[in-house]
């Protein structure tokens, strides 16, 4: 049901929460949040369409010009200079360093972890939110980190030492004493406003860099904890002997905790399955709690229940004896959805879907005022800053209207210019090849650019999808464009002088219980020069947080800038087509195999359950961390195949029916999870098929017309049903 609110349709689950919810304690009536609304949709509706068009215009000259040189080879100089001519490559200005103020430490100065969760789980968000600090002890205990997993249900104190060892070495590593091994000590104080480590061999120690000392709890001569700073992030050594781990340690200390989640994306977009207003007013209503302090989960854990809340800051003595606040959250970003995505939660004058983008744009901001305006129980941004990332953003152009969308927001809520900060999704073609001009249109508030593999060559093959067939997709990260891709973006961004003014970020650790291969492999992102990388679990966060102590990522921008560009924009020009495919029947069937099973398992928890983000078993089995990003190159990827003869639709269909049979076995023991065989007719399964069958045909390759129209559909059995 609609109800009519300054000229627009606004479904009444939307309306009950703006002006019961919303607009009670913030700064603006109801009434004005509407005429707020109706402004931006009049002022950038059509705009968002035209530029919409212009995608569907490029792609369709790219089609056609692949089309007409089928069975040629890609000249590189004819195809840049097409590209050049119909606007989808454009000239590249001078550099200039971004112009961004007022940003908060944790984005401007602090490299660290970063995680993204749906706004939709409360539970999640609480969590991630909570996330800023995390035990390291319990990070490598309850994981692989060490190699293996813990076995029995109660305490090891083998793998417990394992672990101390573990942590004491680290120690060593960063944080170092100035004589003997954090393993020898047997006590720690602070004397004189300075760290003292008793040595077992009777020595007294300090830090090896008196600097690195922040400050304690408790009583200087006996602390509860210790507190060191490193390359920017904490460390709490906790003392505690009347624990079951303080009491067997010599020196009483029962945990190392560490600075993990600096920053967390709250995210309204790949992550969530939003498809009504009733979706909708759920994710913002966690958003509102958020930004007030005050959101609260209850959580059942080992036959208790308790309720969750946001932590509180942290206040430490310093070495003088004076007092400091440390915060207690991760510093949370908002994450809106792209301008491809329209919502039913809100209609035109024409009784038309608007586009979500707009509604996002004024509703987290207006929500996220209630942070600015310091009425919340706990700050976010101690900058007075908003922090809104903005993705599948197509070129310049899109990013200067998304730009010229937030400063109308400013002026429609009373804001200071630039109070929102926008981060930069590099993950689609267009915007990779010309990032340095999208930062250009956005040098006033641009506070983030990251890559993010899966969406880019998700474009990339729905791009130049007539031009071949693609390379296998675990070949693909050996591509020349996508090593390009990810050096260029570094280097585009330290060259506009995002060093103590913005993120630079890297992509997600999809593999949640494989900690030992993070702790291995991710290390390379703050090796690249990325001041921020994606993680998908607080625990990942806190051993994440590890390599940037290993790692002065200060140290590599300095030395990346110095070293010049690695990467032009003719690399990334490569498509990514297989030259002379030789492939076996049985590598091709695999290759298939993998993608479906994958596409399969999320589809039916995003279209039956409303999950847009979960660990979904591989075919082997190993859960993964799967959102609409990984679905778009799946999808894309058959699609081209099935474009150019490499599979049939026979073949494709026969294996969409044996991967639903795995993927529901995998499944079986979900409450509530409904099978998609024997008969493959619901809409989870057809779906799945639609994006395969009719990949080539979504726009730029999304995924969301086709999950939104299943998802409600699946919606709307469950209601009939009911």
């Amino acid at each position: 049901m609609y109800e009519i609110r300054s000229g627009l349709q606004v479904d009444t689950f939307l309306t009950a929460f703006i002006e019961a919810e919303v607009a009670p304690g913030s700064r603006f009536t109801a009434d004005a949040i509407w005429s707020a609304l109706a402004d931006l949709v009049t002022t950038f509706g059509a705009r968002n369409h035209a530029l919409l068009a212009e995608r569907d215009r490029l792609q369709a000259a790219i089609d056609a010009w692949h089309l007409a040189r089928l069975d040629t080879s890609l000249d590189a100089s004819e195809y840049r200079a097409f590209l050049e001519g119909i606007g989808y490559l454009v000239p590249e200005g001078p550099v200039q360093h971004i112009r961004t103020s007022g940003v908060d430490d944790e984005v401007a100065l602090v490299a660290g972890p970063q995680l993204v969760v749906p706004v939709s789980n409360a539970r999640y968000a609480l969590n991630a939110a909570n996330a800023r600090w995390g035990s390291l002890y319990d990070a490598l205990y309850g994981t692989d980190a060490m190699g293996d997993l813990p076995t029995g249900s109660g305490y090891d104190d083998a793998r417990g030492a394992r672990v101390i060892a573990w942590c004491r070495a680290f120690l060593d590593d960063v944080v170092p004493l100035s004589s003997g091994t954090y393993a020898d000590a047997v006590s720690i104080a602070v004397i004189e406003g300075r760290l003292a480590v008793a040595l077992v061999d009777g020595m007294v120690s300090s830090l090896a860099d008196p600097g690195w000392f922040l400050g304690y709890t408790g009583v200087a001569q006996r602390p509860d904890s210790v507190w060191l700073r490193h390359h920017g992030l904490a460390i709490e050594i906790v003392i505690d002997p009347n624990t079951r781990v303080g009491r067997t340690d010599a020196a009483g200390i029962s945990d190392v905790r560490l600075e993990s989640a600096v920053t967390t994306i709250v995210d309204f977009e790949d992550s969530v399955s939003n498809v009504d207003a009733e979706d909708k007013v759920a994710s913002y209503r966690n958003w509102l709690g958020l930004m007030t302090g005050d959101l609260a989960e209850e959580v059942a854990k080992g036959g208790t229940t308790f309720t969750r809340r946001l932590n509180p800051d942290i206040t430490i003595t310093t070495p003088s004896g004076g007092e400091v606040s440390l915060p207690g959250r991760s510093l949370l970003m908002v994450r809106n959805v792209g301008i491809h995505m329209m919502t039913n939660a809100v209609l035109d004058a024409d009784g038309e879907p608007i586009p979500e983008g707009l509604l996002d744009a004024l509703l987290t901001v207006l929500i996220a005022c209630r942070d600015l305006d310091r009425t919340a129980l706990l700050a976010n941004s101690r900058s007075g800053s908003v922090y809104v990332v903005k993705p599948k953003l197509h070129g310049p152009e899109e990013v200067a209207f998304a730009v010229e969308v937030f400063s109308r927001v400013e002026e429609l809520l009373g804001l200071p210019p630039c109070t929102v900060k926008i981060g930069i999704m590099d993950e689609e073609r267009r915007t990779s090849l010309s990032l340095a001009e999208c930062i250009r249109v956005a040098g006033d508030r641009v506070c983030f650019i990251n890559t993010g593999f899966l969406d880019r060559t998700g474009d990339e093959i729905r791009t130049s999808t007539h031009a071949g067939p693609m390379v296998r997709k675990p070949d693909m990260k050996k591509e020349g464009w996508i090593l390009s891709y990810e050096d260029r973006n570094v280097d585009v961004g330290l060259a506009a002088g995002f060093r103590g003014r913005a993120q630079i970020g890297k992509g997600m650790w999809a593999a949640p219980d494989r900690m030992a291969d993070m702790l291995r492999d991710k290390a390379a992102h703050p090796l690249a020069g990325a001041s921020c990388a994606w993680v998908p679990s607080p625990t990942a966060a806190t051993l994440h947080a590890t390599h940037y102590h290993r790692i002065d990522v200060a140290v590599q921008q300095e030395r990346i800038a110095a070293d010049g560009p690695r990467a032009s924009v003719d690399d990334l020009l490569h498509v990514p087509i297989a030259v002379d495919p030789s492939w076996s029947e049985e590598e091709v069937q695999a290759e298939l195999d993998n993608n479906l099973q994958g596409l399969l398992g999320y589809v039916v928890r995003w279209v039956d359950g409303g999950v847009g983000c979960s660990k979904v078993p591989d075919i082997n089995s190993i859960g993964l961390m799967e959102d609409r990003a990984t679905l778009r190159i799946s999808s894309q990827h058959v699609a081209n195949w099935l474009r150019h003869g490499v599979v049939s639709a026979a073949q494709v269909d026969d294996t969409l029916r044996r991967m639903a049979d795995i993927v529901d076995a995998q499944n079986a023991d979900e409450i509530g999870y409904q099978p998609m065989g024997p008969d493959y007719d619901g809409p989870a399964f057809t779906a799945a098929r639609a994006l395969v069958m009719d990949g080539i045909d979504q726009p730029n390759g999304y995924t969301e017309p086709l999950l939104h129209a299943y998802r409600l559909e699946a919606k709307s059995r469950k209601v009939d049903r009911s």
